[in-house]
């Protein structure tokens, strides 16, 4: 019998056993990240939006499982200028690549892709709308630094009208009982579809405009995001809101012990470089935990299951 095609393009559909069980596959690779396992098989890139991160971290997790990497960084590149249609690029793709990563300026993109794919799809962030690898990696961070993911309080600052990365950890979190805190102004305040998406899923949540040490006293995790420029059609609106909430050293004088500040990157200037140092920081061990993450998607998309990794016989360099 054919296997039904598995892709990875909502959060939203991961039930709370599935995400406990991706994040017990991301730890047996931190264990052990090169290997074989996916020795023979090719993964397609295609990026028709920028990226650095989430490109290279998932090149990086093909490359470091055997797999071969084909695809694109820039869309100029692509038939796409020719006038190819995205499901002609899809289809064409499928005939090389057994699993395609796949990042579009356009919400909703990546389900379309899904849709039409023979092979599997994973999200690598659709416009505005979801960024679901990237959640795996956040709840990853999250789960390592606190020893949890059960009642947390958690501060969202910044962007978050079009963070996909904020709406995508409000979803995934809401198996987990937190009480988040939406820190914005009101130009980037959370969507209300999401504040409505948190009442229908008795998610906690309060609505803040001050961003300050006695704010923050009681947050487990920040969750700081840039302001991004490339999503507003009106450059004033962007100059009046880019540096209302920066984070500073200063702040975090009444800080929880356990409390560890993330981002998913890129910053411009919403976290001090003074912070950098502090030991709350942990924003670059939480993009390197990015590639623990994928390389547990790409297994999980390709059939591969955690039984599978755990007696694995292709690992390099124990």
């Amino acid at each position: 019998m054919r296997n039904v095609k598995k892709d990875f393009v909502t959060i939203a559909d991961i039930s709370k056993e599935q995400i406990m069980y991706m994040l017990e596959m991301a730890s047996e690779f931190e264990k052990y990240p090169n290997r074989e396992i996916l020795k023979g098989k090719v993964v397609a890139t295609l990026f028709f939006e920028p990226s650095t991160r989430t490109r290279l971290s998932f090149e990086t997790a093909a490359n470091r499982l055997g797999a071969k990497v084909i695809g694109f960084a820039d869309p100029k590149v692509s038939s796409g200028t020719k006038g190819e249609t995205l499901k002609d690029t899809i289809l064409m793709v499928s005939n090389y690549a057994d699993v395609i990563v796949m990042r579009h300026y356009i919400e909703g993109a990546a389900q379309y892709a899904s849709e039409v794919s023979p092979v599997p799809i994973v999200n690598a962030g659709d416009g505005a709308h979801q960024h679901p690898s990237q959640c795996m990696l956040d709840v990853y961070s999250i789960y390592k630094t606190q020893g949890t993911l059960e009642n947390l309080n958690i501060y969202l600052v910044g962007d978050l009208k079009y963070g996909r990365t904020v709406h995508s950890l409000v979803m995934a979190m809401r198996h987990f009982n937190p009480t988040f805190h939406f820190v914005a102004p009101k130009e980037l305040a959370m969507p209300k579809e999401y504040k409505l998406y948190c009442k229908e899923h008795g998610i906690k949540y309060k609505e803040h405009s001050d961003f300050n040490e006695n704010v923050i006293a009681d947050a487990d995790i920040i969750y700081m995001t840039r302001v991004q420029k490339e999503r507003f059609s009106d450059l004033m609106e962007y100059e009046r809101v880019k540096n209302v909430y920066i984070l500073k050293a200063d702040m975090l004088g009444k800080a929880k012990e356990n409390m560890k500040i993330l981002h998913p990157l890129p910053r411009v200037n919403e976290i001090a470089y003074d912070v950098d140092d502090n030991p709350h920081a942990y924003y670059i061990q939480q993009a390197g935990n990015g590639l623990f993450a994928r390389e547990a998607i790409f297994c999980d998309v390709l059939g591969i299951t955690l039984d599978e990794v755990r007696n694995d016989k292709t690992i390099i360099n124990p």
